[in-house]
């Protein structure tokens, strides 16, 4: 539902089992400038959201087979396809439907028979959340941060490719299967803490140490926190990878970004001044930089992203 001004239509995944359903949502959705997808099942829908991811799906909740419920679930459980909302349609009106449907990863619950001017604006409610959320996400991901998203136990929703490199690094399998369910638990006390009490969570494993800091909340049931690697020696490591130093250039540049002279340098290192300053030459090569001062702004913008 763009402006008529915008070359690209949204995609609208219908999902029910009866064909008159099927007809009077297409034909509604086509008068609305909206592409149309049609699925008569469950695990229809879930073969065509392979090949096209859609903007917006409309679930019947009962089918034959793989019911709507079911359905959702599974589509919340791929993290390409877990941004996109689903607004479930149906006869039933129990609350426990309403809960259940909500539960699953459905945004919303329409009743038969539908009302068009209502079942249209809460499309558009929706797809404009989407696409903010999904758009803010992927400006995160440009910016190159150290961010991850939980839901409200603690578990993973989504983190930008920096984080997901470093929680690999220590979980294994933490993108696709989650965060230990110790690290879980403790990012839900720390959102249910937040800013009133302490609101940084610091986490060994391996030898390295985690900082989990809670930002805030990007939807109702999402909750944001930004990861930091505040090991011992990981500002070395980090200037080593980013900028192909050795480890003992990387050393020397650390204690230069701190505002030490070459003496202290080679105090605190144990080698000589003269190798201070051959370390130091190299430094100023591979950075393209004249003077330390140079260099070591070059650092501390790499350190401080």
């Amino acid at each position: 539902m763009h402006d008529t001004g915008e070359k690209r239509r949204d995609i609208v995944l219908v999902v029910d089992d009866t064909p008159g359903n099927l007809s009077f949502l297409t034909d509604t959705l086509d008068q609305a400038g909206v592409t149309v997808l049609v699925a008569t099942d469950g695990t229809s829908a879930l073969a065509l959201v392979d090949q096209i991811t859609p903007d917006l799906i409309l679930m019947d909740a009962v089918m034959p087979g793989l019911d709507g419920f079911e359905t959702c679930r599974r589509l919340k459980q791929d993290k390409q396809l877990s941004h996109v909302p689903v607004i479930f349609m149906t006869g039933l009106s129990e609350s426990w439907h309403v809960v259940k449907g909500l539960e699953v990863g459905g945004v919303d619950y329409v009743t038969k028979p539908i009302v068009v001017d209502e079942l249209l604006a809460r499309i558009r409610v929706h797809l404009a959340n989407a696409r903010r959320a999904h758009g803010t996400r992927a400006a995160l991901d440009a910016t190159g941060r150290y961010l991850l998203s939980t839901d409200q136990a603690g578990e993973l929703q989504w983190c930008t490719p920096r984080a997901a490199q470093l929680l690999s690094e220590l979980f294994a399998g933490a993108d696709d299967h989650g965060l230990p369910p110790a690290v879980a638990e403790r990012l839900r006390q720390l959102r249910q803490q937040g800013a009133e009490q302490q609101d940084s969570a610091f986490i060994e494993f391996d030898g390295r140490r985690l900082e989990f800091s809670y930002i805030g909340t990007t939807s109702p049931s999402e909750f944001l926190f930004r990861l930091a690697d505040v090991s011992p020696g990981r500002e070395e490591r980090t200037l080593q990878d980013a900028l192909s130093l050795t480890a003992r250039e990387a050393d020397v540049l650390v204690w230069i970004s701190r505002g030490k002279a070459n003496r202290e340098i080679s105090e605190i290192l144990g080698i000589s001044h003269r190798t201070v300053n051959k370390h130091l030459e190299q430094v100023f090569e591979k950075l393209g930089v004249e003077n330390r001062a140079a260099a070591a702004a070059r650092a501390v913008r790499i350190l401080n992203q």
